[in-house]
């Protein structure tokens, strides 16, 4: 016997609990596919610019030889932080560096690094904003919009206890016209964030 049109068949009219079953069968499916993956499998994230160009990762102050010469202590990285710089679509890491010591403080060097063009090799200096020959510290350091910020710390002459710097400057390095330029930041301007 034929049903007549427009009259449903028992089997054939869902309901609420039909719906819901199926809505857990895929989402089993789809949580299941998502732990199913290649032994050699590993999460990346890329990043695009303007231009298209791949972003990479920023450079590990750990692997890169520093023109700084500690003697026989060890040299610290005492602060970093890392952003393109110079808006050419790569990560560069400022590290501010400073010779181990267990009392006092060491004079700090400030170092952008960058990655070289072929992966199998380490992160390089590519400038000095503070060599530690200056003999100033670093107190606070920030990289904001592309701007290094810091509070650099010094005596202004040998009779100066070494407890107590009498030299206090804010100063800032952008990149600007191929190479990193150097200003004075204004009196009571902050310098936090890193």
């Amino acid at each position: 016997m034929q049903p007549l049109a427009g009259q449903d068949l028992l089997h054939t009219q869902p309901h609420p609990m039909h719906w819901l079953a199926t809505a857990t069968a895929v989402s089993a499916v789809v949580a299941a596919a998502s732990f199913i993956q290649p032994p050699d499998a590993t999460a990346t994230t890329t990043h695009g610019t303007k231009t298209g160009r791949h972003v990479t990762a920023a450079p590990d102050p750990a692997k890169v030889t520093f023109p700084v010469n500690c003697g026989p202590n060890r040299l610290d990285v005492a602060k970093q932080t890392s952003g393109d710089l110079d808006g050419d679509g790569t990560t560069e890491t400022v590290a501010v560096v400073r010779c181990h010591s267990e009392t006092g403080t060491p004079p700090s060097g400030i170092f952008v690094l960058a990655q070289p063009t072929d992966p199998k090799a380490a992160p390089r200096v590519v400038a000095t904003l503070l060599a530690p020959s200056q003999r100033l510290t670093v107190q606070d350091f920030a990289l904001q919009r592309g701007e290094i910020s810091a509070t650099l710390l010094g005596y202004s002459t040998l009779d100066v206890p070494r407890c107590c710097p009498d030299v206090h400057r804010s100063a800032k390095w952008q990149w600007k016209d191929g190479k990193f330029i150097q200003s004075e930041l204004p009196a009571g301007a902050s310098t936090e964030g890193a």
